[in-house]
Order: C-alpha cells, then sequence, then structure tokens
C-alpha cells in the first residue's frame, strides 16, 4: 500500500477565481478540462462542458468567489461538475445538460456529494452547503430555499438554468457568517470512511487504498496495520520462509479493507505473489462480487467500452472466493495452490474438527477426515516447497454459528501440526474477547512467535460519527452499565441511537434520517421467531445482492423495511442507518441475560454455553452494524398471546432506557 503524508483532497480539473474564469476564452477552459482528465474526452463530454462553461460564464459574472470544475469525490469514485465557494457558503452544482426533468436520482446524486464533504472534507465541516440541480431544458426554478438541516446540509434545490443566479443570491443573503477561507478549504484534508462496498470497488478499481481510507490521527493504525502486513508478505517472499499472521481489530475497525488491500496489491496470478480473499462468510462474497462486477461494467461502459456481466464476473471470482470452495480444491488436487498469500476473513468462524468431518461425510462423501478447517487449510499452503503467507482477520465476539472453531483452532493447528512456521500475533489475541482460551498461553513459548501490537485494529471506521460505538455495545451486552452509560455520553450528539416500541414509529424516524443514497433497513435475529404479527419474519430469506445492493424502487431492497436481515445475511457489511428488532430471544433479567429459542408453540431456556454466546454475539452484530445511527424497536408484548408475554420485552426495555438512551415518541 502507498503511504503519503496527510492526504489533501485532491484538486479539481480546473480552478480559478469567478473573476478570471469569466473573462477567459471558453475553449481555453476546455482545453484545461481535457489536459488534466484521465480519460480520453468523447464528442458528447466535450459538448456539455462547453455548455456548462456558457451557462457559468453567463451567470457567475460580478459574483465573488472560487470556482472548482471537475471536483474529485474519491470515496466515491466520482467528480462535482461544479462548486462555488462564495462567502459563507458552498454550493455544489450538478448538471443535465438537455434534460427538461428533475429526477429523483439525480436529485440524491449531488445530495450525496454535499454529504460527503460534509462528513469527511475537514474544511467543510462547518460550512453550509448548497447541493443544486440544475437541468437545462426545465421550466422552472425553485424560488425559496428548504429548511437548513442541523449539520447544515440543505435539501437539494432544482433548478433551470436561469433560476441558478437568484438562487445563489437568495442563499448569500440568507446565511450570515464569515466567508470561507478559500485557499485553506481547498488544501483541507479528506478523510473518507468508505463502506466495505465502496472500498472493494475503489481497490479493485485502482490497486490503490491511498485515496479512500480515513488517514486521520485517531485511524492511522489502519495505514500501520495494512503495511506491516505487506512487510510480513515481503519478509516471507524474500527469506523463503512460511508465515502465519492474526490481525486482531474491534467491530468495523477495518479488518476486511486491511485484507482486500493485500488481496488487490497482488492480485495477478502470472506473479509468485499472487493473494486471494477467502470468507466463509456467503453473504459477503455475493454482495462483493456483485458489487464489483456491476461497477467495473458500469466504468468500462462510462469509458465507450460494452462488457458483459458474465466476463467481468469470472475475473472477479478468482479475487474473492468462498473458503469453502476454495477448501474443495484441495481435496481434488493434490498440487499446492497458485496463491502464494491467502487472506481468511474472520477467520475465527472457521470449522472445528467435528463440523468439518461431518460435512465431509455427508456432503462428500469422504470419510476418515480428521483435521480442522484450520489445520486443512494451513495444509494445502504447505504443500509450497518453498514461501507462503496466511493472513488470519479475526473479530471479537463474532462466533455466530454452531461449528465455528474460533481462533484457537488456528493456533492449535501452527502449534501442533506446522512447528516450522513462522507466527505473528497481534497483541490483543490475548484479549478474552477474541476466546483464544488456552491456545494463546500454550502458543506464547513457541520459539518462531513474534507478538506485534500494529496487528491490532483499535478504532472502528465503521461509525464514522463515532468510533466508540462498539465500546458502547460490548458495555451493554456485559452489562456493564457505567460504561455503557460513559459511551452512550460521548457519541449520541453525533451518532443518535433510539428506542421505541412502534415498529412504524422506527420505520418513520430512519426515513426522516436518511438523505440521498445513505442505505438502512431492518435487521434481526434469526432467533426473533415472533416478530411476525409486526410483519417482520425471518424465517423469509432475504436475496443479500438484492437487499444491500437494489435501488430503493426495489421493493426486494433494504429500503423498503419490509424484510430482515439476520446476524448471517448482515455480518462483515453495513448500513448507513439501521433499525434493530429485538425480540425475546435476548431478554434482561435480575440474574443477566436469559438467552431462548422458539421451538413450536413456545419459547425454551438455551442451556449450551457456545449456543448462549452465539446469540449474544449475534446481537453484537447486529448493534455495531449501522454507520451513522439507529434506533432498538422492542415490542411491547401482547396479553392475548402467551409467546409475547410483555415480562419478556419490558425488562429489556427498561435497562436500555435506563442507561440513557432516548425514547421516541
Amino acid at each position: 500500500m502507498k503511504l503519503t503524508a496527510e492526504p489533501i483532497l485532491p484538486r479539481s480539473y480546473y480552478r480559478a477565481p469567478i473573476a478570471k474564469f469569466s473573462q477567459a476564452d471558453p475553449h481555453s477552459v476546455l482545453g484545461i478540462l481535457t489536459e488534466n482528465s484521465e480519460h480520453a474526452i468523447e464528442p458528447p463530454q466535450r459538448d456539455a462542458w462547453l455548455d456548462e462553461i456558457s451557462i457559468l460564464q453567463w451567470l457567475l459574472i460580478d459574483l465573488q468567489g472560487e470556482l472548482f470544475l471537475e471536483f474529485n469525490i474519491p470515496r466515491m469514485g466520482r467528480r462535482i461538475d461544479a462548486l462555488v465557494v462564495a462567502g459563507p457558503v458552498i454550493f455544489v452544482i450538478e448538471f443535465k445538460v438537455g434534460e427538461s426533468k428533475f429526477f429523483r436520482a439525480d436529485l440524491d446524486q449531488v445530495w450525496d456529494y454535499a454529504l460527503d464533504l460534509k462528513n469527511f472534507h475537514k474544511g467543510s465541516h462547518t460550512a453550509p452547503i448548497l447541493p443544486i440541480l440544475i437541468a437545462t431544458r426545465a421550466q422552472h426554478s425553485d424560488l425559496t430555499l428548504p429548511p437548513l438541516h442541523a449539520d447544515l446540509v440543505y435539501r437539494p434545490v432544482k433548478c433551470a438554468t436561469e433560476g441558478l443566479r437568484n438562487l445563489i443570491d437568495l442563499a448569500l443573503l440568507t446565511i450570515a457568517g464569515p466567508p470561507i477561507d478559500v485557499e485553506a478549504w481547498a488544501w483541507s484534508p479528506y478523510h473518507p470512511t468508505p463502506t466495505i462496498v465502496e472500498a472493494a470497488q475503489n481497490l479493485y478499481a485502482s490497486h490503490s487504498v491511498e485515496a479512500i481510507a480515513r488517514h486521520d490521527a485517531g485511524a492511522t493504525n489502519l495505514r500501520v496495520t495494512s503495511k506491516r502486513v505487506e512487510d510480513i508478505v515481503e519478509e516471507a517472499r524474500t527469506s523463503g520462509q512460511k508465515r502465519i499472521c492474526f490481525v486482531t481489530g474491534v467491530p468495523g475497525a477495518g479488518k476486511t479493507l486491511v485484507g482486500l488491500n493485500i488481496a488487490t496489491q497482488k492480485i495477478d496470478k502470472s506473479k509468485p505473489t499472487h493473494a486471494v480473499f477467502l470468507s466463509g462468510n456467503a453473504p459477503l462474497v455475493a454482495v462483493l462480487r456483485e458489487a464489483l462486477v456491476r461497477d467495473q461494467v458500469a466504468r468500462q461502459a462510462s469509458a465507450g467500452v460494452r462488457m458483459l456481466k458474465k466476463e467481468v464476473g469470472e475475473t472477479v471470482k478468482a479475487f474473492i472466493q468462498n473458503v469453502h470452495h476454495f477448501r474443495d480444491e484441495a481435496l481434488r488436487d493434490p498440487a499446492a495452490p497458485v496463491d502464494r498469500v491467502v487472506i481468511f476473513d474472520e477467520a475465527q468462524r472457521a470449522w472445528n474438527k467435528k463440523q468439518t468431518a461431518s460435512f465431509m461425510i455427508r456432503k462428500k462423501n469422504f470419510h476418515g477426515f480428521n483435521q480442522s478447517e484450520p489445520e486443512f487449510l494451513i495444509s494445502y499452503l504447505d504443500r509450497h516447497k518453498d514461501w507462503a503467507v496466511i493472513v488470519c482477520l479475526v473479530g471479537g465476539g463474532q462466533e455466530i454459528n454452531t461449528g465455528e472453531a474460533g481462533i484457537a483452532a488456528w493456533l492449535d493447528a501452527v502449534r501442533t501440526a506446522f512447528p516450522d512456521w513462522h507466527v505473528d500475533i497481534s497483541h490483543e489475541l490475548r484479549d478474552s474477547e477474541y476466546a483464544a482460551g488456552e491456545a494463546i498461553d500454550l502458543i506464547k513459548d513457541h520459539p518462531k512467535v513474534r507478538w506485534d501490537q500494529d496487528l491490532h485494529l483499535a478504532v472502528s471506521m465503521r461509525s464514522f460519527r463515532a468510533d466508540n460505538v462498539s465500546a458502547f455495545v460490548k458495555a451493554v451486552l456485559d452489562i456493564d452499565e457505567d460504561g455503557a452509560r460513559g459511551a452512550l455520553k460521548m457519541l449520541q450528539d453525533r451518532y443518535p441511537i433510539v428506542l421505541t416500541r412502534c415498529i412504524d414509529k422506527a420505520r418513520r424516524w430512519i426515513r426522516e434520517r436518511a438523505r440521498g443514497t445513505e442505505r438502512y433497513g431492518l435487521l434481526a435475529s434469526s432467533e426473533a421467531q415472533r416478530l411476525k404479527p409486526h410483519a417482520i419474519d425471518v424465517r423469509v430469506e432475504i436475496n443479500p445482492v438484492h437487499w444491500f445492493l437494489n435501488e430503493r424502487t426495489d421493493t426486494r431492497s433494504s429500503y423498503y423495511l419490509e424484510d430482515a436481515a439476520t446476524e448471517f445475511q448482515i455480518q462483515g457489511l453495513e448500513l448507513d442507518w439501521a433499525c434493530v428488532t429485538w425480540d425475546g430471544d435476548l431478554r434482561f433479567s435480575k440474574n443477566g441475560w436469559a438467552f431462548h429459542s422458539f421451538c413450536g408453540s413456545k419459547w425454551q431456556n438455551i442451556h449450551k454455553t457456545d449456543r448462549r454466546e452465539y446469540l449474544r454475539n449475534a446481537y453484537r452484530v447486529l448493534l455495531t452494524r449501522a454507520r451513522q445511527g439507529m434506533v432498538l424497536f422492542i415490542p411491547e408484548g401482547c396479553p392475548e398471546d402467551p409467546t409475547r408475554n410483555a415480562s419478556y420485552y419490558d425488562p429489556t426495555f427498561n435497562y436500555l432506557q435506563g442507561l440513557g438512551i432516548p425514547i421516541i415518541e
């Protein structure tokens, strides 16, 4: 991964004081845009630029301020058509040349640009931002400004060509404040925090994490950890060693981003350092693959190249694979894999010996198998005669399914079966949250173990509004009331968490807060069997590709707030806003959490320790998926329904309310 000093917001293709721009030859401006473009400019783009230049020179004359054309938004891989900084206001302008109507997708696009600046560009944090959509053949413009949001981003205004200057003048008359220091603003740092889907798309397209990852002081260790893993790979290659390293991190800290970075850096199968990203999380694999395919097809189309999804999909499959398919290839072929670097996402979810042996008999008719999945996967890479690297990405409290071995199985396999492998271990793996148990004590004196504090990601990147959400959730589930109250006070202003007993209020709360294309959805535990009276049926399995990637007009998408994703579909992925529905499966009581499963027509106690932990971890997953805020819905119960007794819900609601979580009315 390329490392730079604190990254600066990339320059636009063109920048000038408005007075200078107004007097410039339009073709000279076009020449600068063309020269700075990363792609060959086709006639439609050239003509659109000339139209935009003509309109802006006509309407911005005598305005005091600075103009930026084709302003880069790296996280989104897009460019703002025009950006004007005048007085105390930032104007984000998107042109639809030749259009006579205003479409929802176009309004969302310019709104997304404004929100990206507000959230991730330091110089824009305190500035009012007005997004403007211009349809050049429209007949009417908005005549008033919409209400200003608390974060100073307006809802987009619709504008015909002639109405642009009126809206700018109205905003400058309405909004008071000191003028923006344009030079300081232009060079202000940009700290993007992409979703995992955005990160995968940008990494796959550009093979560089440089411009898409947040790099502020609080998240410096993302760069440090990525660089450390790359160093381990290079050390193994040059010295002919086999190495396995364990990267830990809090939920949303960027473990998957670290893995994707390594994989995209070394994606070429013709090179000896070829890498592959593996996950046993089928929804994650499906969503990332489809997102990459759609993005690559769209990028090629914008460059005038037509590609079939199937054609792109074959390349993507070699980059992101299901770990079980990788394992099956090892059974079919006795040779070493083509891959030298293998990244296992959520490595603690690999199967134990019992689960693996059972699967081999039932599905593969393979009898006598006596290895855990970690041991077998290490043995596959061990077939290389010289060097190989395994990167295990480890989440704490993330085991959610029967047969998941936990990270101890990897440590035991290295210690007992592969003593020649060098081991690099995050110092945090000793924490009880990672459930390494006695395996961590048994391996600590291994002669080839190296403890490394740079292999831990301590800061959540998912919740860019508040990096201590995971600490709050941990305290809630640990029933650390003081810790939970303290964490909540630190995040509530920037990351709202609210409670309700009404699902309709929960849906309304989310819809009112989500702006642009910010994604939201319903979440529920897979054991939440008695939410069906509220039209939430977890037995109806969602298609994660449609749910996570399709637009708000698709009834299968998360936007409809009809189908709930469970911990199995949401793990490793994220939403901007989440409605976490809380059923009677996990209940607060005077003796701590009570664990239940709905069987037949009644709730039954869960007695097995591992199943209790899976349920607790399911809620840990659900409560750490939202990037910007969440509403917790806990039903009131129903006196006529013994499966929904109020006593199953009220203590949990009262516990969460007592922590200081506000109730929405």
